[in-house]
């Protein structure tokens, strides 16, 4: 769950508030008054959000997507392990 705080607390708990975000992977959202509120996340969830929004941008590649993750919910496929995959694909690493 996303924790809430004002910029006066944010302000003087910024250290925390920066590895709880870390931590836990979740927004930290930052009210100011008569202002927009803020939102502190990871750079690596901001970079999952813009690139999610990137390819969803498309209303074809979004229908695309969309279109593949439902055959992927609907098929019955055993999981594949990792050398499975490499060697399905011709990226088996040689033996040395």
């Amino acid at each position: 769950m996303a924790t809430k705080v004002s910029y006066s607390y944010a302000r003087q708990h910024l250290a925390s508030l920066l590895d709880q975000a870390e931590d836990n992977q979740e927004a930290v959202y930052i009210s100011r008054r008569n202002r927009e509120e803020m939102v502190l996340l990871p750079a690596a969830e901001y970079r999952s959000v813009e690139e999610t929004a990137h390819l969803l941008r498309s209303p074809e590649n979004a229908r695309r997507l969309l279109r593949a993750l439902q055959r992927a919910l609907e098929a019955d496929v055993k999981p594949s392990t990792l050398p499975e995959l490499r060697r399905d694909v011709g990226l088996e690493e040689a033996e040395d």
